[in-house]
């Protein structure tokens, strides 16, 4: 198996550069939002901080591809960095501190380009997460601060906490009736949203999370951190990855379950 922790260094590094980016401007009086074609909000913030990422690649990585967000893909090499800047602009730009920025390395593998890397830093709340294939998943401050990362042992819908991002998805697709259904069969559910149900799956503080529409760099840095934690990670459609356009996550006790009250 090929080594990546070089790979994770330099993840951990670009973190660092972006959190001092995005934390810059969070709250400004002054930041500059737009909207774009899909009428999701896209903040300055979000284009400086894909932009410097990209940039430290080109220099630190010149032969990877890269997948952002903001920008599209540039490169054609068979390693694939995939960026999210901000994930949570409509909190970011409501001064909400849940936001994060995603960092993962893909490579090619039995299910096409499979996470190999994943950071996920949220510097508002003070956390970050991070994982390496077949290294395990971890939380702290650093490389050498941190604490490993466990999912849950439960193991009925009865007892499960079940976190999710909004109801407006799961009505689109002709779902609220079975998603209020799983929703009355949990012990618990909140709408945290964004990338932290898939961190609180991997540490075991939430036992499963699903949203019905995502896109690649929502998925592919949590995904990693939640297999590499024990959980399992897969579309509405039971399919393993990051390319189903969907996402169910959970403690893997109660995968089946989840997928049968929501998925295709």
């Amino acid at each position: 198996m090929a080594d990546f922790h070089d790979d994770l260094r330099l993840a951990h590094v670009l973190a660092d550069q972006a959190d001092a980016t995005t934390m810059a401007r969070f709250k400004a009086l002054d930041l500059k939002v737009e909207t774009k074609p899909d009428l999701t909000p896209v903040s300055e913030a979000d284009k400086a901080t894909e932009e410097l990422i990209r940039t430290a690649l080109r220099r630190s990585r010149p032969r990877d591809a890269v997948m952002g967000e903001e920008y599209g893909l540039d490169g054609v090499g068979p390693r694939r960095w995939i960026i999210d800047p901000i994930d949570g602009t409509k909190n970011y730009v409501r001064g909400v501190p849940v936001w994060a920025t995603l960092i993962s390395l893909m490579v090619p593998g039995e299910q096409g380009y499979e996470p190999v890397v994943g950071v996920v830093s949220a510097p508002a709340l003070g956390r970050r997460w991070w994982a390496v294939r077949g290294g395990g998943a971890y939380t702290g401050r650093s490389l050498s601060q941190a604490t490993r990362l466990r999912v849950s042992s439960v193991d009925r819908l009865s007892d499960a906490s079940f976190a999710y991002s909004s109801l407006t998805g799961w009505d689109e697709r002709g779902r609220l009736d079975r998603f209020l259904h799983l929703s009355r069969e949990c012990w618990r559910t909140r709408a945290y949203g964004d990338f932290w149900p898939y961190m609180m799956v991997a540490e075991g503080t939430v036992d499963a999370c699903a949203e019905p529409e995502l896109s690649l760099w929502d998925m592919a840095a949590n995904a990693i951190i939640v297999e590499e934690a024990g959980g399992t990670f897969t579309g509405l459609n039971g399919v393993r990855g990051v390319h189903n356009g969907d996402a169910a996550a959970s403690n893997g006790l109660l995968h089946e379950e989840l997928l049968d009250h929501l998925g295709d």
